[in-house]
């Protein structure tokens, strides 16, 4: 039994390895070093902005920009590490870390901000929704803490809200918050994932039903909503989709070769995605967005602590691609995975092969 556990271990991180993805793509050589592109540049369209200094910060695993002040960018750690977030400048050091109390942090796997409605503050979201035995936990965590009003060392209290999925446990990567309406998604990895809705009240003393709004792109690994609400974005191990809703695709874009991609998020001004990784000292992109994308985007600015909670807007602006594309869009759309189907077909293959794997030895040690 021992010997099959370890086996299931093993298999579950080749069904996770990025390098894969980064060979299928033909990044072979910058997963073998993730340094190796950042001289460069890749493409043009993406640039490396720092790298986190901290040695606490090895599993970066979810990114979120401060919505009060400039040049702040917020991360915490993946599983193993403790209820425990940081605030990071733009060189990479740290500026303060903060303990979140009333919290447990048994795999966090995303963070968000967004504005509460009901005091117009700042507040920063952290989502315990790693579930890798897919349906393992009887419900999930996500914590939701006021943004820190200074950058020193704090201990900040934490609301809990409990949530379960309409359609039975899973695994999951991503959270976001619609700005507009303050609404609550999560998004599952799975190789048929979705798109969920948090009730539009959360509860503190009952477990919060998450329902399936849509689809998502193949092993999603984070999500994060523009600041203007127009769009959002949802990426996987090698690439991110934009989205005007869950079936509504409005782009692609590729992403740098990452040793293990973990988190996305949007710059103040939505022109551009900050992408991250895990692993020591690991590297934090911005990655430009289409120019077509960003049309008609409202930029953000620092909001001061108290200010009132911006007007719900308007239907978000439509981007018209020509006739051909939309057709090809709305095609994709239907059958959007984010990655290649060559991706889709070795992880469905390595899937296959490691099926028979756990069969014969779980017939050897049985």
């Amino acid at each position: 039994m021992a010997m099959t556990i370890r086996v299931l271990a093993a298999v579950g991180l080749l069904l996770g390895v990025p390098a894969a993805a980064c060979a299928a793509t033909g990044a072979a050589a910058a997963a073998v070093d993730p340094g190796a592109g950042e001289a460069s540049g890749g493409r043009g369209d993406e640039k490396l902005l720092f790298r986190f200094k901290d040695p606490r910060i090895g599993e970066s695993s979810g990114l979120a920009v401060s919505l009060t002040r400039k040049n702040v960018i917020y991360t915490h750690n993946d599983s193993g590490s403790s209820a425990q977030f940081f605030a990071v400048g733009p060189t990479g050091a740290t500026l303060a870390t903060f303990t979140v109390a009333g919290a447990a942090a048994r795999d966090w796997e995303a963070m968000a901000t967004s504005i509460d409605p009901a005091t117009g503050r700042a507040v920063l979201w952290f989502a315990d929704i790693g579930d890798n035995l897919n349906g393992a936990w009887p419900d999930y965590s996500i914590y939701k803490v006021p943004e820190p009003t200074t950058m020193r060392d704090a201990t900040v209290q934490a609301t809990r809200y409990r949530f379960r999925y309409k359609d039975g446990g899973r695994n999951a990567e991503g959270i976001m918050v619609n700005p507009r309406t303050g609404r609550l998604y999560v998004v599952s990895k799975e190789f048929a994932g979705s798109v969920y809705q948090a009730p539009a009240k959360l509860r503190t003393d009952r477990v919060n039903i998450l329902r399936r709004v849509g689809p998502a792109p193949l092993m999603a690994t984070d999500a994060a909503y523009s600041p203007d609400g127009s769009m959002f974005v949802i990426r996987t191990y090698i690439s991110a989709s934009l989205y005007r809703a869950p079936d509504d695709l409005v782009s692609r874009v590729s992403m740098p070769a990452l040793r293990q991609a973990e988190s996305i998020a949007f710059t103040r001004d939505g022109k551009s995605l900050l992408v991250g990784s895990e692993g020591e000292n690991s590297p934090v992109y911005a990655v430009r967005l289409p120019a077509a994308a960003t049309a008609g985007q409202a930029s953000a600015s620092p909001r001061r602590e108290g200010a009132s909670p911006p007007a719900s807007r308007s239907a978000a602006p439509s981007v018209a691609p020509s006739a051909a594309s939309a057709e090809e869009e709305a095609e994709a759309t239907k059958h959007d995975t984010g990655v290649p189907g060559g991706m889709v077909a070795l992880w469905v293959g390595m899937a296959v092969g490691a099926t028979g794997l756990i069969a014969a030895v779980a017939r050897r040690f049985s």
